[in-house]
């Protein structure tokens, strides 16, 4: 028996270094790992503030024109790309982000794909988180982000946590962080879901990403999160809703989410990640520089 787990354990092993190396040569026609080697070497800072593409191209398949037409006229460099689509994970389509934020001076740092969701088989949903995973590899970043399916369905949070202790070993030996977003009426919901994923899962490459106006949509204490995950917290999205039960996204400042005192009371717990901005979908395309920059305005200040 112990002959067939070093066996299995080798064989995984030998997949991750085909997926995590090999793809980069063969399967992506020749992108190189400059840009990981790039971003290994550029000490960056503990604390920056980013933007998701989301927060320009809504939730279209806009194959991020409005993205890379509204972010280079701001102050911010840091670029989350919401892949969501078909051609945004093709070898075509990670040459074109990579070719475009060359072009912007922009850099990515974070790659987030569709929902966890394994109803019966969850082949499929670790084989497309991995792909992720190398995309974002590939665009020099080590940051990938994923929220569950609707409350109860695709298997609900059993097939969430069955697809993260997959993934969790991937992650370390990828050296990338598994972000498990918290959405309202959500598989990943509320404090007790996060009580089962990391009861479940140990690995520190493994963690939360905190959205402060999903957790008040889904009428949860923002500060009880911070107090109780701290530790687990690796990206927070900033963003406002409009009211506590109700998931209905504002301009900064016109709803009821604390963002800067999350981001305080992380800071005093030593939190080192990005903050996000992700004003999604746009509130109106006539005033969306005017309303990121509201949003940069309030919290480049946490920068360091």
């Amino acid at each position: 028996m112990q002959k067939m787990d070093m066996k299995a354990e080798s064989t995984r092993r030998d997949f991750i270094k085909t997926t995590s190396l090999g793809m980069a040569g063969v399967s992506l026609g020749g992108i190189s790992s400059s840009m990981e080697a790039s971003d290994q070497q550029t000490k960056p800072k503990k604390v920056g503030l980013a933007i998701a593409t989301i927060t320009c191209d809504g939730f279209g398949d806009m194959n991020f024109e409005k993205a890379f037409e509204v972010i280079p006229k701001l102050p911010i460099k840091n670029v989350e790309f919401n892949c969501w689509y078909a051609r945004n994970l093709t070898p075509s389509g990670i040459q074109s982000i990579k070719d475009r934020c060359k072009q912007h001076s922009l850099k990515p740092v974070c790659v987030q794909g569709t929902s966890f969701g394994a109803s019966g088989n969850i082949i499929k949903d670790v084989t497309h988180k991995l792909w992720n995973m190398e995309a974002a590899r590939q665009l020099g970043c080590r940051r990938v982000k994923f929220t569950g399916s609707g409350r109860g369905s695709e298997g609900g949070l059993d097939a969430v946590i069955k697809v993260l202790k997959e993934l969790a070993p991937a992650a370390e030996e990828m050296s990338m962080l598994v972000l498990v977003e918290n959405h309202a009426n959500n598989n990943l919901e509320n404090i007790e879901d996060y009580d089962r994923v990391f009861s479940a899962i140990s690995s520190p490459n493994v963690g939360m990403c905190m959205d402060n106006a999903h957790f008040n949509g889904a009428n949860v204490d923002l500060f009880e999160v911070v107090d109780r995950f701290h530790s687990r917290i690796l990206h927070i999205d900033l963003k406002d809703t409009e009211r506590m039960g109700i998931h209905k996204v504002v301009r900064y400042g016109e709803g009821v989410t604390d963002n800067a005192g999350v981001i305080e009371r992380m800071l005093a717990h030593g939190y080192e990640g990005y903050l996000l901005l992700e004003m999604a979908p746009p509130q109106n395309p006539t005033t969306l520089e005017a309303d990121l920059m509201k949003g940069y305005q309030l919290f480049h200040k946490y920068e360091k």
